[in-house]
């Protein structure tokens, strides 16, 4: 089913753990105290959250980089550094959410709360209370955090059009639109029709957003027992409030009034349950000549028609597309309109099952060895750069440990294999070291 589309990639990245800490208590009458290094705090997760308020992804337009804080390093005197609160990303309720690289779906976000945790904080780094052993009581190892995980995120909202924009084709509709909003959503193409739905993304001065679509040929189309597709259709009962566009300039000689009158007809006529919709009538083209006057008899016979007296009037915002006047007046009460208007259900077929799939590759080598130019070997791999960040160089006791987590990996095994010799150059990243048989 083809339905419009707001994408938006984001890249989220968590916080680093904090990095453990090598220290020893110095205390007066006790001659070599124990190692006293607390650990890391956790990095800060990113958590996307919904947000009922939120109708599109139009605040991901502007700010696509979102990173969560690092945990505090561990202290001296065994203090463990704090862990860092996690950030919070809004979206709105629908939102599907997918590795960019990988196209792997993480998940749906459905109910109002509901949360995904994207990318996740490192473990804080261990400090050097954690080595002590009988063996050796006063370690100078610590580790340092573990990085946060940092991943490319595609955010996709099925997006329904909240307001539609109905009215005879030469009333404005296209401008209007093209005036009030910003973003251009990607439209699935509607196998069944030659018409393309408009559609914006709105935003009001006061930080409220909805979606508007122009029903383009709607109504001429239909009455001419032009096919429109269920799913057109279905998509335009979504709407929860009508804008009826009428051109108030009278041009050609039409009467403003009898084109109100065979818009709605048609629209009932269609049984599309849109006449159950609020709407709010735009009296466009208010910068041509005749149009104050004709806006004077139109509002009389508006009145004149209601049914009973006490009925509410619809109301009318004057506009004028060309000069703009009036505009915001038109949004901010379209947006209170839709807050108070419930919205109609979904249909079941709308939302489609998709396997989630979690974690990594569990079936990834843990490292891979390349040869440089100049003869140097290059190790690789997410496992392996892992624990090279993980360590702290600047204490022996640690670079040794981390030349026994290789050997553990079959690092060395497999660098003799390939024909290391004694002395070669091996580097990590930036980091070099000489192969010792």
């Amino acid at each position: 089913m083809s339905m419009f589309l707001d994408q938006v990639t984001i890249e989220v990245k968590a916080g680093k753990g904090g990095d453990g800490m090598v220290a020893f208590r110095r205390e007066k009458y006790v001659p070599d105290g124990g190692p006293a290094g607390g650990d890391g705090g956790r990095g800060g997760n990113v958590v996307l959250i919904v947000d009922e308020g939120l109708r599109t992804l139009m605040d991901f337009r502007f700010n696509r980089h979102f990173k969560a804080k690092a945990g505090e390093n561990g202290m001296s005197k065994g203090m463990h550094g704090r862990g860092s609160e996690d950030l919070y990303v809004k979206v709105p309720q629908g939102t599907t959410v997918r590795d960019a690289q990988t196209g792997a779906l993480l998940g749906d976000l459905i109910e109002d709360g509901q949360t995904l945790v994207v990318a996740r904080g490192g473990r804080g780094g261990r400090g050097n209370i954690r080595f002590a052993s009988p063996r050796n009581p006063a370690p100078e190892i610590a580790e340092n955090g573990e990085p946060g995980q940092e991943r490319k995120i595609e955010l996709e909202l099925k997006v329904l059009a909240d307001v539609g924009l109905v009215g005879f084709p030469s009333v404005g509709k296209s401008t209007l639109l093209s005036i009030i909003s910003a973003a251009r959503p990607k439209i699935g193409a509607y196998h069944f029709t030659t018409l393309v739905p408009n559609l914006g993304m709105v935003n009001t001065k006061d930080g409220r957003s909805f979606v508007v679509a122009d029903l383009p040929g709607l109504i001429e189309g239909a009455s001419q027992g032009v096919g429109l597709g269920t799913q057109f259709l279905r998509h335009i009962e979504r709407t929860r409030v009508i804008l009826h566009v009428i051109d108030m300039s009278g041009m050609e000689g039409r009467d403003p009034y009898e084109d109100y009158l065979a818009i709605n007809h048609e629209l009932a006529s269609h049984n599309l349950r849109l006449l159950e919709r609020p709407q709010l009538i735009v009296a466009n083209k208010m910068d041509m000549p005749d149009a104050e006057e004709n806006l004077k008899v139109f509002k009389e016979k508006l009145a004149a028609a209601k049914a009973d007296p006490l009925d509410e009037d619809i109301p009318v915002f004057p506009i004028s597309g060309v000069t703009r006047k009036g505009i915001e007046a038109l949004l901010s009460a379209t947006a209170d309109l839709l807050e108070v208007t419930p919205e109609f259900l979904l249909y079941d077929e709308e939302i489609e099952e998709e396997v989630v799939q979690y974690g990594f590759n569990a079936d990834e080598p843990e490292f891979s060895i390349d040869r440089d130019d100049d003869a140097s070997w290059i190790l690789s791999g997410e496992k392996l750069e892992k624990l090279f960040k993980m360590t702290n160089f600047d204490h022996d006791e640690t670079v040794m440990r981390f030349a026994r987590q290789l050997r553990a990996m079959g690092v060395d095994e497999a660098l003799r294999a390939r024909g290391a010799k004694d002395g070669d150059i091996v580097r990590i990243g930036n980091f070099e070291f000489e192969f010792v048989e």
